[in-house]
């Protein structure tokens, strides 16, 4: 048989059906239900058990039941009227060939019905298909009880989806127990997972549809029609109202066959939306209380509306099916509800939020159009945070309706600029330029210190659109007029212009030109007092931006304790952080990563990420996401490195970052470069030099980042001399065009290049340049691991095999303890030659088991490769027995266990061993064991009796 179509996230369920046709090919036959919600994908899964079926060749019988059918059997009427033969296979019988229908006898009816579908089929077996079960009358479900107990000696497949919360309780009983007893086949598609809905859907919308339609499929086909945003839907659904309202066609059915109670019921709770109370929806709809209850109870047994949470309130089926009620009224019949709805929670107190849903439609015909807009107002600011769309849309209305006459300008102004930010932090940047670039140019508009939170919004929005010469433009027109050095206490609006001045300059790479000013303003602000949460938040967001210049620019001295002083502060504050969150906690994870925070930078980074929301402070994102990927990279996770690297890729191409683009890539070739074998090296290589090309030179850490990936890829490609000419013409000889952090790893790789290029002398160079610039930085273990590397990689091509073992090992234990384990796997490889040629090659063996027990537990498939390839040139050496000076007993020993036997002997323990020899204490206790069973002993202390005095 043919391998069935695939239907995204139902791999499962095809398979039972497939199974199904497979066992009906063998003269056996199924009973299939496949129950679950509506929408869930029953009726797809019907259609291909059908398609499979008319596929091998079999007869395929379908019906749907229908509710208030009157004839008893009526769906397997249906079904048997509307039979599709295969193409080539015998035609229906004439009419008057009927099951005898009105015979009264179930049982005499499943015999007619069994021998009618071997003379249609031909012996190639036939499938009965009946959709929608619940709605089936009494006798059908007796008819299908009776038929399931037959099917199994009979080429037929009976396959039939119900919902069960509408299904009869008797028939649920009887399928449950057909099941129990293994005489039904029982399949319930699950929610849509997000990788299901990413093959749909396109992977970047992924998880918002996933949470939008809880995994399910009819309900994603509706979001997808209507253009779903997250932030927009269901308000701007009118756009896409044709293909929305065909994609909501079987929902709508359901709808309109409601009674007028009921209707109006469900359409008032639409209005107030999940969870609702039923009195509210009483009151809403007008109706008493009898009345609507009498309506709920239909509601609920055609589950249309379900129990709470929380107790005692009641939600949609599914909340897609709210939008799509109030999405459809009757645009009068709307607005009285909402007015209603508002009157109902402004008697009870609720807060601003909740009233403005209703305010917002209300407010066309309100009689107290004033108390509206402040309810809008004030909503706003309560949902900015957590629904920036909804704040900005609310903001709008209430500059809509507020004559420029009718308040004071400062008020106004006010007003405008919370809408830009809300739009801002919606994503939506382009309109939240042009209303401040408005508010700016309008004379008057902004009275006094206004004028410079305008400005610093536009420098935020010119940012975020990547205009990084506008951003820095404006932004001087207030910073070069400052009084320096500034005084306390510097004012707000102040305070969070220099905040943004300073992103733009972190973002382009040139956060040297800010530092002094950041530890300026951090001062001034601090000298505020400490009146008001919002001062806190300006003075954490100061300290965090010169903190993270302090480490951009390398002065770990003064970076490292301002850091874990400003970790304390991020993490006693909420999210929010006066709506800065994600580029706080970006430049604290980026300080982080540098001063080697590493656990705390990838909490901070994964915070901001889930922080920033709606589309809003996608290049803060992008460098979120490239941090995460080289976080995920040394740690060893090497697939989440380059999912981390993917997203940021398309974030990039979104916002039209080619620099961003280009780290992006760069870094999946590396994590390719670790992850795939040696063979697609000159994939990872090219894939390195296309991320590179996309960057521009000069242009900050992602240039630099992307040159030295692409070094790496080129010597691990076998062209050191590419490598060495890919550091020197894009850092300089001396790499001062790269951000110091990075250059004791780049000068590490300078070395080890040059050495296999046999230029000993400029080897010697980059070794010193890799130990100073590791020495500037204070020596953190990172670092002083690079500068180590580099030192060892000199002193193997100097020939001093012992200094070079020595060096690696240091650098490979700092790499183990920081839980690095691709770079501890690599230098460990790395020094199997100078190890073997200062120890003998036995003494390698155990570093080289160690590098490669860590590049399997990560999956780095090339250092598995070459540490096996090492492995196999050692162990001929290793193991080959050799005779002790006189002979005696341990001349039947390899090299190995000669050592391991003789310190054990002295009396050390395997851990002493085990340190001794460099090797884990598992490999001791395996030679050691070796040695007791080719000397005959069994105990240590049998074995130091054998061996005589110790060896010295």
């Amino acid at each position: 048989m043919s391998e069935a179509p695939a239907l995204a996230g139902r791999r499962q369920e095809t398979a039972a059906l497939t199974r199904a046709v497979e066992e009906l090919s063998a003269g056996r036959g199924t009973v299939l239900e496949v129950a679950g919600d509506p929408g869930i994908g029953k009726t797809a899964l019907l259609n291909l058990l059908a398609r499979l079926a008319a596929e091998r060749g079999a007869t395929v019988l379908r019906a749907r039941a229908r509710s208030g059918e009157a004839k008893p059997y009526q769906v397997f009427r249906d079904a048997w009227k509307r039979s599709v033969p295969p193409a080539a296979g015998p035609r229906p019988p004439a009419a008057e060939a009927e099951p005898p229908w009105d015979a009264g006898s179930d049982h005499e009816l499943v015999r007619a019905l069994l021998d009618g579908c071997a003379r249609r089929d031909g012996g190639r077996g036939s499938v009965l298909v009946l959709d929608d079960l619940h709605h089936a009358d009494p006798a059908s479900a007796r008819l299908l009880e009776a038929l399931a107990e037959d099917c199994a000696a009979h080429p037929l497949v009976l396959a039939f989806a119900l919902r069960p919360r509408q299904t009869p309780p008797a028939l649920l009983a009887a399928l449950d127990d057909a099941s129990h007893t293994g005489r039904l086949v029982r399949v319930e598609p699950a929610p849509l997972d997000a990788a299901a809905i990413a093959s749909l859907a396109g992977r970047g919308t992924a998880e918002q549809l996933a949470t939008g339609s809880l995994g399910n499929p009819r309900a994603l086909r509706v979001l997808l029609a209507a253009g779903h945003d997250p932030d927009q839907w269901p308000a701007r659904s009118d756009a896409a109202a044709g293909p929305l309202l065909r994609a909501a066609a079987p929902v709508l059915a359901e709808l309109e066959a409601l009674p007028g109670d009921c209707a109006e019921v469900l359409a008032a709770a639409a209005v107030l939306g999940e969870p609702f109370r039923p009195g509210d929806a009483a009151h809403v709809a007008g109706y008493p209380g009898d009345r609507t209850a009498a309506a709920l109870g239909a509601l609920a047994a055609a589950d249309l509306i379900r129990s709470g949470p929380p107790a005692g309130t009641l939600v949609f089926r599914h909340p897609v099916l709210g939008h799509l009620l109030h999405h459809r009224m009757n645009p009068g019949l709307r607005h009285d509800a909402h007015h209603r709805a508002l009157g109902l929670l402004e008697a009870r107190g609720a807060g601003s939020a909740a009233r403005a849903r209703h305010a917002e439609h209300a407010l066309p015909a309100a009689a107290d159009p004033a108390a509206a807009l402040r309810v809008l107002a004030e909503g706003a600011a309560e949902v900015l945070a957590r629904e920036p769309a909804t704040a900005a849309r609310w903001l709008r209305l209430t500059l809509e309706y507020s004559p420029a006459g009718s308040a004071d300008a400062g008020a106004r102004a006010r007003l405008a600029l919370d809408c830009c930010r809300a739009l801002t932090a919606a994503g939506r940047t382009e309109e939240a330029r042009a209303l401040v670039h408005e508010l700016l140019r309008t004379p008057g508009a902004l009275p006094g210190r206004l004028r410079t939170e305008a400005l610093a919004v536009c420098v935020g929005v010119e940012r975020l659109l990547g205009r990084y010469e506008e951003a820095d433009a404006t932004a001087r027109t207030v910073v070069d007029a400052l009084a320096r050095p500034l005084s306390a206490p510097l004012p707000a609006e102040t305070a969070g212009l220099v905040f943004d001045y300073g992103l733009v300059h972190a973002l382009r790479g040139t956060a040297a030109e800010v530092r002094g000013l950041a530890h300026e303003a951090a001062r001034a602000v601090a000298g505020a007092g400490q009146d008001g949460d919002g001062d806190q938040d300006g003075r954490t967001a100061l300290r965090v931006l010169a903190a993270f210049c302090d480490s951009y620019v390398g002065d770990f001295a003064r970076a490292a304790p301002e850091v874990a002083r400003c970790a304390r502060l991020v993490d006693s504050r909420p999210d929010t952080v006066a709506g800065r969150a994600p580029e706080v906690l970006a430049l604290l994870g980026c300080a982080e990563l540098f001063v080697e925070r590493f656990a705390d930078a990838r909490r901070h980074l994964s915070r901001g990420l889930a922080t920033a929301g709606g589309g809003a402070h996608k290049h803060i994102a992008v460098n979120q996401l490239l941090g995460l990927s080289i976080l995920d990279q040394w740690a060893g996770r090497l697939d989440a490195a380059q999912q981390h690297a993917r997203e940021a890729e398309r974030l990039a191409g979104e916002i039209g970052a080619p620099d961003a683009a280009g780290l992006a890539v760069a870094l999946r070739a590396s994590a390719l470069l670790w992850a795939a074998p040696r063979r697609r090296t000159a994939e990872a290589v090219e894939l390195a030099e296309a991320g590179l090309r996309a960057t521009v030179p000069g242009t900050g850490w992602w240039a630099g980042s992307a040159l030295g990936l692409l070094a790496v890829a080129r010597l691990m490609g076998g062209d050191p001399a590419a490598c060495l000419r890919t550091l020197t013409e894009g850092g300089g000889e001396d790499l001062t065009l790269l951000q110091p952090p990075s250059r004791p790893s780049l000068f590490a790789l300078m070395t080890t290049a040059a050495a296999q290029c046999g230029d000993l002398a400029s080897a010697a160079r980059a070794a010193r340049a890799a130990d100073a610039a590791a020495g500037r930085l204070g020596r953190p273990p990172f670092q002083q691991a690079q500068a180590d590397r580099a030192g060892a990689a000199l002193a193997l091509a100097q020939g001093d095999p012992a200094r070079a073992a020595a060096l690696s090992l240091d650098a490979a234990r700092a790499f183990e303890v920081l839980r690095m384990p691709v770079l501890q796997a690599w230098t460990l490889i790395a020094a199997t030659p100078a190890l073997a040629a200062a120890h003998g090659p036995a003494a390698a063996l155990g570093p080289l088991d160690g590098a490669l027990e860590a590049a399997r537990r990560c999956g780095a498939l090339r250092l598995c490769e070459d540490g096996v390839r090492a492995r196999a040139a050692l162990t001929a050496t290793a193991t080959a027995p050799v005779s002790r000076p006189g002979g005696g007993p341990l001349a039947t020993l390899s090299v190995r266990e000669r050592e391991v036997a003789e310190l054990a002997a002295a009396g050390l323990s395997s851990r002493q061993v085990a340190e001794r020899l460099v090797l884990s204490t598992r490999t001791v206790d395996t030679h050691l064991g070796n040695a007791y069973r080719k000397l005959g002993v069994s105990s240590r202390v049998a074995l130091a009796r054998l061996l005589g005095p110790p060896v010295a």
